[in-house]
C-alpha cells in the first residue's frame, strides 16, 4: 500500500510540475505573440500601411490620450489613413516596451512610443509618449488592443535648468 501511494504522490507531483511549466510556456507564448504585434504595427506605420495599423486595435476600442476627450476605433483608424496619407510630413514610431503581463486572454503593456515628424522644411520633431495598452485575444486568437492610454512625456530641462 505504501508503494502504491508513494507512485500516486510521485505522480501528483509531476503532473503539477507539469502544469505550471505549460502555463509558464503559455504565458511566455502571449507575451512573445503581444510583442511581435507591437513589433509589427510600427512596422506597417512606419512603411505607411494604415490598413495594417488599424489592424492591430479592437473595434471596442476606448482610448485617452494626452487629455483629449476619450475616443474609439473609427477616430483612430480615420486619423491614421489622414496622417500617413499625407505626403508632405514623414512619420515614424520608434518603440520601447517597458513591461508585459499576461493572464488568460488578457494582456497588458507599458511602453513608450517615440514619434518622430519631418515637417515639409526639413525640421524634425519628436514627441515622447509613455503609455499603458491593454490587450484581449479575440476569438480568431490574435491579440487586439482593447484600451490604451498615452501621455506625452514632459520635456526635461537640461544641465543649464532651461
Amino acid at each position: 500500500m505504501k508503494a502504491v501511494t508513494n507512485k500516486l504522490s510521485t505522480a501528483s507531483i509531476a503532473l503539477l510540475l507539469f502544469a505550471a511549466t505549460a502555463d509558464d510556456l503559455l504565458a511566455g507564448t502571449a507575451e512573445e505573440e503581444v510583442r511581435a504585434r507591437l513589433q509589427q504595427w510600427a512596422k506597417d506605420f512606419n512603411a505607411g500601411n494604415a490598413e495594417a495599423a488599424c489592424g492591430l486595435f479592437s473595434t471596442d476600442l476606448r482610448y485617452d490620450f494626452r487629455g483629449y476627450p476619450e475616443r474609439g476605433y473609427n477616430d483612430i483608424c480615420a486619423l491614421l489613413r489622414s496622417s500617413l496619407r499625407d505626403e508632405s510630413k514623414r512619420y515614424a514610431y520608434g518603440l520601447d516596451i517597458r513591461e508585459v503581463i499576461t493572464s488568460g486572454d488578457l494582456a497588458v503593456v507599458r511602453l513608450t512610443w517615440t514619434l518622430t515628424v519631418t515637417m515639409p522644411n526639413g525640421q524634425v520633431v519628436t514627441s515622447v509618449e509613455p503609455g499603458m495598452d491593454v490587450f484581449r485575444r479575440d476569438p480568431n486568437g490574435q491579440w487586439k488592443i482593447i484600451r490604451y492610454l498615452a501621455y506625452e512625456a514632459p520635456a526635461r530641462p537640461n544641465s543649464r535648468g532651461e
